[in-house]
């Protein structure tokens, strides 16, 4: 186990060696996606970054949680949207399984979104960029503020 201290909450974190290697594989597996889709979506690439994402993923937090939160009731179209592309890719039409991937990922993961969103707005040079004209609008969607609040 390697402690981790953060100084602004004085707390130490525990990394164990499996999710180090999670953490890393993980890592790798959206290295591959980026690469498969910058180079024109590559099936072979595309395939093995969705591989080890998820693999790298059950690593981090563990099988079971992982099952529990693919399998919440409430994110279960998402969930058979996101793995329906993981198999799409896998049949060999990378962009349509990508396509259908990433409409599941964005329903399983709309719940970050506002935290992320939020947390993005408090790093100053980027903050500063999500209040543009046309960016506040999308990012204020994306934290769920409605125009009025603008």
């Amino acid at each position: 186990d390697t402690p981790i201290f953060n100084q602004k909450c004085s707390a130490m974190i525990s990394i164990n060696d499996n999710q180090k290697i999670g953490i890393a594989i993980s890592g790798f597996g959206m290295l591959f996606l980026f690469l498969g889709m910058i180079l024109f979506f590559d099936k072979g690439l595309l395939a093995m970054g969705n591989i080890m994402f998820l693999c790298g993923l059950a690593l981090i937090i563990g099988l079971e949680r992982t099952f529990r939160f693919f399998f919440q009731r409430q994110k279960l179209k998402g969930t058979v949207a996101f793995f329906g592309g993981i198999l799409v890719v896998l049949l060999g039409f990378p962009f349509t399984g990508m396509c259908i991937e990433s409409y599941g990922f964005f329903i399983i993961f709309s719940g970050f979104f506002p935290v992320a969103v939020n947390f993005i707005r408090r790093i100053p040079v980027i903050g500063n960029l999500l209040n543009l004209p046309g960016i506040s609008h999308v990012a204020a969607k994306l934290e769920g503020q409605s125009s009025e609040q603008l």
